[in-house]
């Protein structure tokens, strides 16, 4: 009963924190900037990451009550969400290796058209591929359960593997390479500003460095990938294993909370380093928000 009650008390938080950052974003004209946009799709992912816990919970003694075809859905629909999540974790990067180690193009190549592109091609990348992941279980819901309530995660040999490139060494690849770049740049711009000598220099080889808020940005952002990769890799570490694609109740219910439990930390992360996202809480939970032309609200 308490492992019901604490992970219901998760799955609550993080709908609601991600439905804070939703609100934010989407209400406060100044916040419309195309990092924030990508931070609004995560925080979109996030939220069904925190309706989908409810479901999962059903899932931890191994009992599922709803039936094969609402198994399926959730299954599909849990793809597709995780499949997305990372997706928008490698724009994310992207975002941010422009930003610091090319500011000069950063305004006319990262643009808030381009992103909302980016976004939308990248959820629907994530439906055409789990479409052809999950082919067979969604033409025969049920077809691979042995008994009445049961609910696996059930991917042939092939698509497993295919999973495995796509979702997550490829994507974890260019995160890592991306970010070590921009760790590289920011540590080096960090110490010119901290050295007027070293910012002359700069100015005289023609380089130009990125904004201390950009900095403080590329930071920010790079703690999310790290609380997302050590929350994302155990659940793919069993599959590595090569073990039989059948996981115990059990096991796949750990890794699947770890994993679902990286939406509940994101919006904490925010809260922590983003004084807008605390002052926006401040104006939401308020009512402010209801005021005649709150959207403009001063939030830097």
């Amino acid at each position: 009963m308490l492992t019901y009650i604490l992970l219901s008390s998760i799955s609550l938080l993080t709908a609601a924190l991600n439905l804070l950052v939703i609100i934010s974003i989407s209400h406060f004209k100044q916040l419309h900037t195309p990092t924030n946009l990508i931070l609004l799709s995560l925080a979109f992912s996030d939220f069904f990451v925190g309706i989908l816990m409810f479901f999962q919970i059903m899932l931890i003694d191994g009992c599922w009550f709803l039936g094969d075809l609402m198994c399926t859905v959730y299954q599909y629909v849990a793809y597709i969400i995780t499949s997305a999540g990372v997706g928008t974790m490698v724009l994310i990067s992207i975002d941010r290796y422009v930003a610091i180690c090319h500011p000069l193009h950063y305004s006319t190549q990262i643009t808030q058209k381009r992103v909302q592109f980016c976004i939308c091609l990248c959820w629907i990348c994530s439906v055409i591929f789990q479409s052809l992941i999950l082919k067979d279980v969604l033409q025969q819901p049920g077809r691979y359960h042995s008994c009445f309530g049961e609910c696996v995660f059930y991917t042939s040999h092939i698509a497993g593997i295919a999973d495995l490139i796509f979702s997550f060494i490829v994507p974890i690849t260019v995160i890592v390479l991306l970010y070590m770049r921009v760790f590289v740049v920011a540590v080096s711009q960090a110490r010119a500003m901290r050295s007027n000598i070293a910012a002359v220099t700069l100015q005289k080889s023609g380089k130009v460095t990125a904004k201390k808020s950009e900095l403080k940005a590329a930071r920010t952002l790079g703690v999310v990938i790290v609380v997302f990769l050590l929350c994302l890799c155990p659940f793919y570490c069993v599959a590595l294993t090569g073990q039989d694609n059948f996981v115990n109740a059990a096991s796949a219910a750990f890794v699947i909370c770890l994993y679902y439990f990286n939406s509940c930390l994101n919006p904490l992360i925010y809260a922590l380093f983003y004084p807008w996202f605390r002052k926006s809480i401040k104006i939401i939970v308020t009512l402010k928000i209801l005021q005649p032309d709150s959207c403009d609200a001063n939030m830097l």
